[in-house]
């Protein structure tokens, strides 16, 4: 009959004791990392990683690794409200955009109307109830940020202004808008419509051939005669 091997897996062998105290008993001293974790491996199945790593490295290096891992998941917290800020930020551009681009569309729409309160406030027949209708739309379309523009006088620009008729005068220094023939709008920083102006400039500007064509003709007795015979 075969004896069964001391230590077999029925557990009828002699016990494995593993010390994992980190005190020496004996000494009273902290034990190494190697020391703790040699009988450990020595009577562990080959192969299988201790149950617990915090035995295999001392104080200081778990604390740094605690502080490294930290310090990822710290800068990973800060990299996503970075993009989340940057996400909001453009996520408001464009509905601000939206919506001024809307309110734009609509003031457009509008620009006749005024001009017939407008013309109708010149000729003197707004009056009554469509007087009040009339300036309670222009005190409406203020609120919504639609600004008239465009004065007698005023610098020309062709950028804010169209140029419909065009002359020279002695009173201007520069060009500029002499007649205004249909006021301009504006919304923000859009010109939704320009104004519709009469343009001078100064004479000393006019071309060579037309000031010649322009100097009347001095002529003489003789000449007289000579046209009348």
């Amino acid at each position: 009959m075969t004896d069964r091997p001391t230590g077999s897996e029925f557990g009828d062998g002699e016990p494995v004791i593993r010390d994992k105290r980190r005190i020496d008993p004996e000494t009273g001293k902290l034990r190494e990392p190697a020391e703790q974790s040699a009988a450990p491996a020595a009577a562990g199945p080959a192969g299988q990683p201790p149950r617990d790593p915090s035995d295999l490295i001392g104080p200081s290096a778990q604390e740094a690794l605690l502080t490294e891992a930290l310090a990822e998941r710290t800068a990973d917290l800060q990299r996503l409200q970075a993009e989340y800020v940057n996400y909001k930020r453009r996520v408001d551009r464009e509905r601000e955009a939206s919506r001024e681009l809307v309110i734009g569309t609509v003031l457009t729409e509008l620009l006749g109307i005024l001009d017939d309160i407008g013309r109708a406030r010149d000729a003197g027949e707004l009056d009554g109830a469509f007087k009040a209708v009339a300036e309670s739309l222009e005190r409406v379309t203020e609120k919504l940020g639609l600004v008239k523009y465009g004065e007698k006088g005023d610098p020309f620009d062709p950028r804010i202004h169209e140029a419909l008729l065009h002359n020279y005068s002695d009173e201007v220094d520069g060009p500029t808008a002499t007649m205004i023939m249909q006021p301009g709008y504006r919304h923000g920083e859009r010109i939704l419509r320009a104004a519709r102006v009469a343009v001078s400039e100064p004479t000393e500007q006019l071309p060579a051939d037309a000031a010649k064509a322009e100097v009347p003709v001095e002529t003489t007795d003789e000449d007289a005669e000579r046209s009348a015979e």
